[in-house]
């Protein structure tokens, strides 16, 4: 999820997963998977530099969850990939 703002100032969170196609024209336009379209302020690179942090952001949260149920015990080499180490 991301925060984005209408041409109009006010902001609003759309899901960054659903993100069909974005263009400048020159308004930044996104078009989601769902059909909707929104006309944006913010430039194309400052919509991918936040997609880009806000996956990072759930990368790391997966990897802290992972190890707090355990799944650093999990061996990922050859012989032993998804079996738990011993």
């Amino acid at each position: 999820m991301i925060y984005v703002t209408r041409l109009n100032g006010k902001q609003f969170v759309i899901n960054s997963d659903l993100i069909e196609t974005m263009e400048a024209t020159p308004d930044t336009v996104v078009l989601l998977t769902t059909g909707n379209k929104y006309v944006l302020l913010e430039s194309l690179d400052t919509l991918i530099d936040r997609i880009a942090v806000f996956r990072r952001r759930c990368r790391l949260a997966d990897g802290v969850n992972k190890e707090d149920q355990g799944m650093a015990a999990y061996s990922a080499d050859a012989d032993n990939w998804g079996e738990k180490s011993l």
